[in-house]
């Protein structure tokens, strides 16, 4: 919590029952907020509300949700966060608008990052139990918002991946912190691949700690926000009881079970390019599969985020933020950012050209530029 302190003196520096319905206290201006926050009794709610965007996650949203937070952790008993429609809890952060002001004199990504992870930051350290409705999609800035929190309920129509390998970025938002803690290589590889997680493969790999079915998710929420106790243990009882009575298959073994002794032999490798060598030497027509979606992603992301991944199985969670605020200071300024936001987003011929176009010109001394302090400019280190 100490280490979580200085994170933020440096940034600073730098549907419901009827009933219920009539003692929200809404926040934001109006439904059309990007983000809305309302107070029902003692208990906050955070609505992402961009569902054409998918949630996607903008510093406007940021800004709102940050300092809502920091009052409600000290006058809230919980916090519920959800995504607006039926589609997405949150598809990832706004990339597109931070390589489109990257040239700037006052370019976005310079303090959204920085502000984001102090976000992530305050919600791994959150004193009040911290719920993620995280019904339909997922990935990248979405995780950030959900999974450092104490619980994470999944549903049949989750669907998490951190793809920022094929975007020249890296799985950040302390995906260094909870990746390598999901157990043996797992966190490896879903980091370096982007392989995408649904359901209760979203709760059997440690992402989330519950399910419930999408149906009854508004049913949950207004049970929460009914309850009269303040004990955790009440609220656990809540979750508990809605994740047993999960229709969709939750007893069914996980997807990725009969691969999980190659995943822990390949990708256990100690370099990106040991661990292709464990694929070929592997020869299965898995192994075949992932050495074809690692040939597709940036050579330059890819040992980087084997890098980080690495160094953040020693680290805490505030550590992980601060390596990972260096890192993204200047990969989101490099060619391959551009490319891959332009490849998949904005052209979507999803055929990027990478600089450099092969691992051997990754370096060592490069992958390590990314991970040094920023001394040319000192006051933006988190």
């Amino acid at each position: 919590m100490m280490l979580c302190a200085r994170v933020v003196a440096c940034r600073l520096r730098a549907g419901v029952r009827p009933f219920l319905v009539s003692a929200r206290q809404t926040m934001a201006t109006d439904a059309s907020s990007e983000a809305i926050l309302e107070e029902v009794g003692d208990k906050g709610v955070i609505t992402l509300n961009r569902p054409k965007a998918l949630n996607a996650f903008n510093h406007n949203m940021i800004r709102l949700i940050h300092p809502k937070l920091k009052e409600w952790e000290h006058s809230k008993t919980m916090v519920i966060i959800k995504g607006a429609g039926d589609k997405a809890f949150c598809a990832g952060g706004d990339v597109r608008s931070i390589v489109e002001t990257k040239d700037d004199p006052q370019p976005i990504g310079e303090v959204f990052f920085r502000d984001e992870y102090t976000l992530n930051c305050l919600i791994g350290t959150l004193h009040i139990p911290y719920i993620a409705l995280i019904d339909g999609i997922v990935m990248g800035g979405g995780v950030g918002l959900s999974v450092h929190g104490q619980y994470r309920i999944a549903t049949e129509r989750t669907v998490f991946a951190m793809p920022e390998t094929a975007i020249g970025l890296f799985p950040d938002v302390g995906g260094s912190h909870f990746l390598p803690r999901l157990g043996g290589s797992l966190g490896m590889f879903l980091a370096l691949t982007g392989h995408r997680l649904k359901g209760r493969d979203v709760m059997k790999a440690g992402v989330a700690t519950h399910l419930c079915d999408s149906a009854r998710v508004g049913e949950l929420e207004a049970e929460l926000l009914a309850l009269q106790s303040s004990y955790p243990e009440d609220i656990a009882e809540i979750i508990e009881k809605f994740h047993q009575e999960a229709t969709f298959k939750k007893d069914e073994p996980f997807s990725l079970q009969p691969f999980l002794s190659q995943i822990q032999t390949c990708f256990s490798g100690g370099s990106v390019e040991e661990i292709l060598a464990n694929l070929e030497k592997d020869g299965s027509e898995w192994a075949q599969k992932q050495l074809a979606t690692l040939a597709r992603m940036s050579p330059t992301s890819l040992k980087v985020t084997h890098e980080q991944i690495m160094r953040g199985a020693n680290l805490t969670l505030q550590e992980c933020l601060h390596m990972e605020h260096r890192i993204v200071s200047r990969i989101y300024r490099h060619h391959d950012f551009s490319e891959g936001i332009r490849a998949v987003l904005i052209d979507r011929d999803n055929n990027p050209t990478w600089k450099p176009g092969s691992l051997a010109e990754v370096t060592r001394e490069v992958v390590e530029s990314y991970f040094a302090p920023l001394t040319h400019k000192p006051e933006l280190e988190l």
